[in-house]
């Protein structure tokens, strides 16, 4: 069975992008969820099964293969169960795919740094910094660009759910939480999401987790 190591589901990112992929999967797995910064958290990733990582969340491991960083668990999982399961099948769609999810891992370090995930807060919307209302400008341009060349088999950003929506799925909680306005396309895409029995069970149980970060706990910075 395959083992995947989450930090906090009020909190992390990459974890929910992580446990979606094996989630999409369809393999049974174990999942282990770590409290972030605790008082064992150093001790903790210099343990055996996080040591790959660096210290990093998520961690799948799979009998004796370790993978680590949620895009390389995305094209594991493809690998393991069939790419269709991921990515769309059309070629310029699967491009398109491709190079979003790509941007996603690598790209809006300050919607990342002003507006932390957190799926417990719901905060009045405010007045974003510049930089980080041109990285909202540009996510917003790239669903409404998937949308309208890719996105007429159903409410995903390519129709079905995959890969790309498991990319943005943590985006999509931060727009929710900070309250930012989106045009209405984005609203009933947002809303899709949050609604998805996966995001609904996400969210849920980060509800019941007794630890608290204070600095993820502050409205946009």
């Amino acid at each position: 069975m395959l083992k995947l190591i989450i930090g906090n589901k009020a909190y992390s990112s990459w974890s929910l992008r992580g446990w979606l992929a094996v989630k999409q999967s369809g393999l049974p797995f174990e999942e282990i969820t770590v409290p972030m910064f605790d008082e064992d958290w150093n001790k903790r990733i210099e343990g055996d099964e996080f040591a790959p990582s660096g210290g990093k969340v998520p961690v799948l491991w799979d009998d004796k293969t370790v993978i680590w960083d949620s895009l390389a668990i995305v094209e594991w999982l493809a690998d393991k169960t069939g790419r269709a399961r991921y990515w769309p099948e059309e070629d310029a769609a699967r491009g398109m795919a491709r190079s979003m999810a790509a941007e996603m891992h690598s790209s809006y370090p300050n919607l990342r740094r002003h507006c932390s995930m957190n799926v417990r807060k719901q905060f009045p919307q405010a007045e974003l910094k510049e930089e980080v209302r041109v990285e909202v400008i540009r996510i917003l341009e790239l669903w409404a660009e998937a949308r309208a060349r890719h996105g007429s088999g159903g409410p995903y950003l390519f129709g079905n759910f995959g890969a790309v929506d498991i990319m943005f799925a943590p985006v999509v909680t931060r727009f929710a939480t900070y309250s930012i306005p989106v045009p209405r396309f984005a609203a009933a895409y947002m809303d899709t999401i949050l609604n998805h029995p996966w995001m609904r069970e996400w969210i849920e149980a980060a509800q019941e987790e007794p630890w608290v970060i204070e600095q993820y706990e502050q409205a946009a910075q």
